[in-house]
């Protein structure tokens, strides 16, 4: 009889451990849905979070569900703490969403729309008194670049001077490299560098922050069109509740009672919906773009940041 009953509350064990999404979907009744947002304009709580809660106020007011919103603390922490399962939904950059993706820690929720494109860019710029007219006029001068894993401030605008033809490796005095396309900006701000990395997005943003003077910057160059930066949901979540929160979200422009404004997106932006089916062979496009940044090459570009130079 012993022998009966361990069984017994072994086999009920498996039935509720054993059942793919049966504790994500406990866990979703009983506690809010945790998102983690990477910090594309310099991480602050009342910043990159204040532009998303709206969003998910509106997604709990049509489901009913509850969502917990916080900022990572750079693009490679939101990653592994979607991959630890410290996080149910994140809002990814391209780049970081394809690593998380990669690593099958995260499928695709949604991807916004603005203007009817779902895409924006990224800009080398420079300080408008600069005499720095081309990009390869940047051969021996100092650039700040964002975090390796993000796509506008670093991928793409190291895109941007090998279509110019520099190595930042050989032609590229100095690098530095920061966790915010802020940083970037405030370091050329500063005269610390000759150009920097960021998204067009991330420099409007602060702008109309009152943080930096747009009459002193130029854009140099401008990158390629890059994918919107996708809001994803782990892949340890039930089928059933990634479902849910994907029916939610792609019918949110046209729901009922949801003010429009409260569809935000990159840059705290007004969008106009979210795109739950969006094809994601346009990210694997816009990905072969960049993969002339392998591991090594980004290795390599690390350590050229760590070394003190003038």
């Amino acid at each position: 009889m012993k022998r009966f009953c361990v069984w017994f509350c072994l086999l009920l064990a498996g039935f509720a451990g054993g059942q793919p999404g049966y504790a994500d979907a406990k866990r979703a009744e009983t506690a809010p849905l945790r998102v983690l947002l990477i910090p594309a304009d310099g991480g602050t709580e009342d910043g990159t979070k204040a532009d998303f809660k709206p969003l998910f106020d509106a997604l709990t007011r049509v489901t009913g569900l509850e969502f917990e919103v916080t900022v990572g603390q750079s693009y490679s922490a939101v990653i592994e703490g979607m991959c630890a399962g410290h996080a149910d939904i994140a809002w990814f950059g391209p780049v970081s969403y394809m690593e998380a993706r990669d690593r099958g820690c995260a499928e695709l929720l949604g991807i916004e729309e603005r203007a009817g494109s779902t895409h924006y860019y990224a800009g080398l710029f420079v300080l408008a008194s600069s005499g720095i007219k081309s990009v390869a006029q940047l051969s021996g001068r100092r650039l700040a670049l964002g975090s390796s894993h993000s796509a506008s401030s670093f991928a793409y605008p190291l895109a941007v001077l090998k279509d110019g033809g520099i190595d930042p490796l050989t032609d590229i005095r100095s690098l530095r490299l920061s966790e915010s396309h802020t940083q970037t900006l405030m370091a050329l701000s500063s005269g610390q560098v000759d150009a920097a990395g960021a998204s067009l997005i991330s420099f409007e943003r602060a702008v109309n922050q009152g943080g930096l003077d747009a009459s002193r910057f130029r854009i140099l160059a401008k990158s390629a069109p890059i994918p919107n930066p996708p809001l994803a949901v782990s892949t340890k979540l039930s089928a059933a509740l990634k479902a849910r929160l994907r029916a939610a979200l792609g019918k949110l422009h046209e729901t009922p009672g949801v003010k429009r404004e409260a569809i935000r997106g990159y840059g705290g932006k007004q969008v106009d919906r979210y795109i739950t089916d969006f094809d994601e062979a346009s990210l694997d496009t816009a990905a072969e773009r960049i993969a002339f940044i392998n591991d090594d090459f980004t290795a390599a570009l690390i350590r050229k940041a760590g070394k003190v130079q003038d």
